[in-house]
This record gives structure tokens, sequence and C-alpha cells, in this order.
């Protein structure tokens, strides 16, 4: 490793470079320490201000005596709308139980009952109570804390906080490394760990920045995409038009511990607990019956002092949740597509990873199971950690390059989106689309949004969180079926075990 010098280029090598400041990127570069890599973990924020840190949901695990690995396999499932990878619903419920364990013997603070027993919660298309907290819906706070402090304390890790990722170094063969707004930094494995992409979609639950950075340059070095039609539109999300909290999230255990979707008569009209996509049609089909009246969440009969950071917000917003029902509507949540991987967390670029919410293994499918999500991080990281140091020694001389080669233009760069872009996504791709809309789409200078649009123009389907109003009903043809996103801009549909 070598230090980087104020002014000066870097052109340092490590065993590993992670990029991403979240749970899967730092359970990834604490993991490969660990095995003995030298790691370089690059963040573009401090680490306590990645999307990880605002995380609501918890952790699905099949901890409790009368669950099971196959109970949780079932739900997945069943939410996935037939599009779930087999290979890797199997990895993440079986594994998932060890790996909460691992946290708590870590140190990490997770809700307890009075009896010291990790306390479980219920979420929408659970079956069982599996969800682990921590705070309530401080989860992603807690973990964040936690992980930030071990990738800190380990000296196998160099952290490059506030260090921009612009574009990944690759040759016709494999990535190389990446190229910083400080510099090159190489190594035999890259590993994305950037998030999703819901804040592309104007209302938005997710921190601005998430954007699908990850993907879109991973695409710009020669790696293929896959499931980018499928968002999850979560559906409780604040409905405050011009406030600057316009979007928050409500996190989903407060439905899990009774709160109520109630219409403009003050009546329930859906299921609160089904899986999100079915909820969050079920809530714009009734705003649509109310002429554009959002819907209300009644969270009275829940004590406040259980999620502290849901109650603060809405007191933040002017709101009382004691006293009335508070207004919501669906907004993007997550993205279930993104750089096509194994198991192992490798693209189908060589020596490029991904791991987290910008990676795509098939396991969401059309719709995420609620805190599937940062179970999939430490599961995911642990598996790409391994494999990533397996290339140690591939390359490591490839910082003495000194013309680093680029793919497709050594003059490309990352640019975020600008406003206009983040709009025409929401209008013209969100929770219902048709024909036009998605065509109307695809010449947007932002490169994800484009792709969006052609795998969404591709899928000729309502499925998950893919909904279209020119084809209303889901194809049994195409269970299974992915449609990928090549570099050049084409489109393959592909069946996954």
């Amino acid at each position: 490793m070598t230090d980087r010098t104020p002014g000066s280029a870097d052109q340092s090598t490590f065993d590993m470079i992670v990029i991403g400041g979240g749970a899967a990127g730092f359970w990834t570069a604490i993991r490969a320490a660990e095995a003995g890599g030298e790691i370089c973990l690059i963040s573009r924020k401090p680490l306590s201000e990645s999307s990880s840190y605002w995380a609501q949901g918890g952790l699905a695990a099949a901890l409790d005596p009368a669950d099971s690995p196959e109970l949780h396999a079932e739900d997945t499932f069943a939410a996935g709308r037939g599009l779930c990878r087999e290979a890797a619903v199997r990895c993440l419920t079986e594994e998932a139980p060890a790996m909460v364990r691992d946290l708590i013997a870590r140190g990490v603070r997770f809700d307890e009952e009075p009896s010291g027993a990790v306390q479980l919660a219920l979420e929408g298309g659970h079956s069982v109570r599996r969800i682990v907290h921590a705070g309530g819906s401080a989860t992603g706070h807690e973990i964040t804390r936690s992980l930030s402090k071990m990738v800190a304390d380990h000296p196998g890790i160099e952290v490059r906080e506030e260090t921009s990722a612009v574009a990944l170094l690759s040759d016709d063969s494999s990535c190389l490394g990446v190229l910083t707004d400080h510099g090159a930094v190489f190594a035999p494995a890259t590993v994305l760990a950037t998030g999703g992409a819901a804040a592309l979609w104007s209302r938005t639950s997710n921190p601005w920045g998430a954007i699908g950075a990850g993907p879109v340059m991973a695409s710009a070095a020669g790696a293929e995409l896959a499931d980018l039609e499928f968002c999850q539109f979560h559906p409780t999300c604040l409905d405050l038009p011009g406030s600057e909290l316009d979007g928050s999230l409500i996190s989903e255990a407060l439905r899990g511990e009774g709160a109520m979707l109630l219409d403009a008569e003050g009546e329930r009209f859906t299921d609160e607990l089904a899986p999100r996509d079915d909820v969050a049609v079920a809530i714009l089909q009734q705003i649509d019956a109310q002429d554009g009246t959002p819907v209300d969440l009644d969270l009275r009969m829940i004590d406040p002092a259980r999620f502290p950071s849901v109650f603060g917000m809405l007191d933040r917003a002017g709101l009382d949740p004691t006293g009335r029902p508070v207004p919501i509507s669906p907004g993007a949540h997550y993205t279930m597509g993104g750089i096509t991987v194994d198991l192992d967390g490798q693209s189908t670029l060589p020596g490029l990873f991904a791991v987290g919410e910008c990676s795509c293994t098939g396991l969401h499918g059309a719709n995420r199971l609620a805190s599937n999500s940062l179970s999939e991080c430490f599961v995911f990281g642990e598996r790409a950690a391994r494999a990533g140091l397996d290339r140690e020694g591939l390359g490591r001389t490839a910082g003495q390059s000194t013309e680093p080669a680029f793919r497709p233009d050594p003059e490309w760069r990352f640019d975020p989106p600008v406003t206009a872009t983040r709009e025409a996504v929401w209008k013209l791709a969100g929770p219902r689309r048709d024909r036009d809309g998605l065509g109307r789409l695809l010449d947007d200078p932002y490169p994800l949004a484009g792709a969006i649009a052609r795998s969404a123009l591709t899928r000729t389907e309502s499925r998950g969180g893919h909904r279209r109003s020119d084809f209303p009903d889901r194809d049994p043809d195409l269970d299974g079926v992915h449609i990928h996103f090549l570099p050049d801009g084409s489109v393959r549909s592909e069946t996954w075990d």
C-alpha cells in the first residue's frame, strides 16, 4: 500500500478494492482483511452517511425454533413472483442465521425480549416473525456504527473517505482497478458496493446519491446488467408535497405491529402485510378512487418509544401520529436489478465483483421480500470477499501501467443525473408504465435511465415491481426469464437455473 501525497496522483496497489461505505462494502472489506488481504475501502461520503445508515428495516433470518430456512425460502419465492434464482435464495436463507449470530458475537446490539432472546418482528410477505431489528427502526444506524468501527480498527484496511470513483479501469479481458478523483488504484479484485438506484426516481425514500453509479460504471467497463426493469415502490412513504420530508420512509415494521392503511372514509381497504408490490398497487388504486387524495396510515396504536426515528421524523414534519393518521403514498425504494453476478459476486467482467443493492444475483426476483436486503449484504459480501482474494496475485503489477486502459472510451467519466432525468424516470418508468412513456425515456442522457427503459420495454407483462398498463397481466412464459442489458446497449433474455 502507498500513501497519498497532496496534489499527486495515487498509483497504489492492493489485494482488493471495495467501493462503497455501506453495510455490503464494510462487511466485504472486513472479511477480506480478516482473511489476510490488504484492502482499500473507497467511500464517497464519510462512513456514517451511507444509505445503510438510514435503513429502517432489519435482517431477515430463520432464528426461531418454529421457523426454518425452508420457510424463509418459500416466502422469498412467493414475493419474487416467479423470478427468484433458486440457488441465490437457498444461499441467503441457509446462511443468514449464522451471519446474525456472528454479528451478535461481534457486539452488534439487536433488540431483545425481556428474557434476553433476540426480538423477532413480522413484516409484509413473511409467514412468521423472523426480522431482527436494532432500536426499533434504527437498525441501519446500529449496524453501520458497529461495522465502521471494525473497519477503522483493522490494520489491513485503508479507508479513503470523501473519495469518488469516476471510472473503472479495464482492458479487453478484466477489471484492473478504479480511477478516483484522487488518482488510480489497482487490484486484481474490485468490488462494487455502491448501493442502489432508487433516487433516480424523483419521489424516493432514498438518499439523493442513490443513483446507480455502480451499474453505470460497470456497464461502461464492459459488464452486463440484469433485471433493471424492477424497482420496488415502498407502499408507505410520507406524502407531503413541497416538504423536504416528502417521500420519507415509514417502516414496514410498524404495519407488522398493527399500523393500518385507511381510505378517505377512515376504513381499511387492504391487507397491510401482503407483499409490497400488492400493497403498493392497492394504495395506488385507492388514491385513484379518491381523485388523487393520499391514503392514510394509522399509527395511533403504536408506542412511539418502539420506533423513535420514525416518530421523530413525523414530529419534524409537523405531524402528530398519536392524534391522527398520516398521509402516505408509494415511493421508489429498492432496485432489484443491477450488475449481473454469480453467487460469489463475480460479474461477467473478470476481476469485477458486486455485492448489495448494486448487484443482481436473482435473489429478489421481481419483488424483494422485506428485510432480505441487509441479510444479502452479509451473506454475499462474505462470499465475494473469499472469491476476490482467490484472485490475489493476478495482476498485482497492474499499478505499473502508465496508460491504464479504459472501456469504452479513455475520456469517459461518471456524471450524475440532472433533475430533469429524475423527474422523467418517475413520470415515465414509475409505478405504472406503458410503451409510449418508456419509449420517450430511451434517449435520456443518463445511461441507466435509458437502460431501465429498454429493459422495461422488453418485458411485455406486469410482474412484481414492473407494472405496464398496456400489458397488465403476468405472462407465465416469462417465469424465470431475466432481461440482460449488454454493454453495447442491446438486451438479451435468459433463464437462470
